[in-house]
């Protein structure tokens, strides 16, 4: 007669946070437990397959989680859902952002393909980017009316700020470059 182990099942949540959802002590066989493993199901017909579980059991622990790529799945399109309440003037900062980064990546792998014989000019360039990117994201901080510590302040006015801080940044870039 197999040895019995007692089995906790313990059910996850497939994303953050990881809390207990079900925990359902079983006292199964050896010959139970593989059945388990092999069908994802118990003997009363339950199938566990599809919901994420740590199984403890003595000494071993069998820890099944779901696949990753159903996760990154999930975590994409509830960031997409999440995305398109965005108002369109936060997008199009957004869009900025993004153009300004990637100008600056296309600068490095030009400079680490042709050489950085200007090493000014190509500070300069991504310094620029860079620069123009943080304050795009400042000014999308302070456009945002989602945000309430910047709730008193009128959006002609951030971008008033964001207009003259990038006057500011572009001469000290100008002076830098010689």
């Amino acid at each position: 007669m197999p040895s019995t182990i007692d089995r906790i099942y313990l059910k996850l949540p497939s994303l953050y946070p990881f809390t207990l959802l079900h925990l359902a002590p079983l006292r199964t066989s050896l010959v139970e437990r593989r059945r388990i493993e092999e069908t994802g199901r118990d003997s009363g017909g339950g199938d566990i397959g599809d919901l994420p579980f740590l199984l403890i059991s003595g000494y071993d622990k069998i820890l099944r989680m779901p696949r990753a790529t159903s996760d990154a799945k999930l975590l994409i399109q509830s960031l997409g859902k999440a995305y398109a309440a965005t108002p369109t003037n936060l997008k199009i900062i957004d869009l900025y952002v993004v153009f300004a980064v990637a100008t600056a990546l296309i600068q490095v792998v030009y400079m680490g393909i042709v050489g950085s014989f200007p090493f000014n000019s190509f500070l300069s360039g991504i310094l620029s980017c860079i620069g123009t990117a943080v304050l795009a994201v400042c000014l999308r901080i302070q456009v945002n009316k989602d945000n309430k510590e910047f709730k008193d302040l009128p959006p002609e006015r951030a971008f008033a700020d964001f207009v003259l801080c990038n006057l500011v940044l572009h001469l000290v870039i100008m002076n830098f470059l010689g």
